[in-house]
């Protein structure tokens, strides 16, 4: 393979200086509520915490 002609990509992956991801307290993220709605570009998430504990996502 000619790595003359590959495509170069000069950006790292990710910044070094950060984590490669973040963790957030559910209680903090949820702030007493047993729902919140979760903005991803154009669509809305809603994020439950279960009787039992137990976070469920959907869309």
């Amino acid at each position: 393979m000619d790595t003359a002609t590959q495509p170069r990509n000069d950006k790292p992956a990710c910044d070094p200086g950060k984590p490669a991801r973040i963790t957030l307290d559910a209680r903090q993220l949820m702030q007493d509520r047993n729902e919140i709605d979760i903005r991803h570009g154009e669509e809305i998430y809603r994020l439950r915490l279960t009787r039992n504990g137990k976070l469920i996502l959907t869309k």
